[in-house]
């Protein structure tokens, strides 16, 4: 029994959205189901994926939180 654990950030997917809809996480679960079922042959009725958002103050990259990551890369490609 496969248990997937996708991690996705709460920014949303779309401007305005602050989380990813019930349709894209519909859309996850079905895709990564699908995927072991193709690689491993197992089958989708014993195969969990569990979602978790992460919040946009809770992860980050370049040694800065995202936020500050951003803002520096951003004033970064103007000059």
């Amino acid at each position: 029994m496969p248990i997937v654990t996708v991690q996705v950030t709460r920014e949303g997917s779309a401007p305005g959205r602050n989380s990813v809809t019930a349709e894209e996480k519909a859309a996850i679960i079905k895709g990564v189901s699908e995927v072991l079922l193709d690689v491993l042959n197992k089958p989708l009725e014993s195969t969990y994926v569990v979602i978790e958002e992460v919040e946009l103050d809770n992860w980050g990259w370049g040694g800065f939180p995202t936020v500050q990551f951003r803002r520096q890369r951003a004033e970064t490609a103007r000059s």
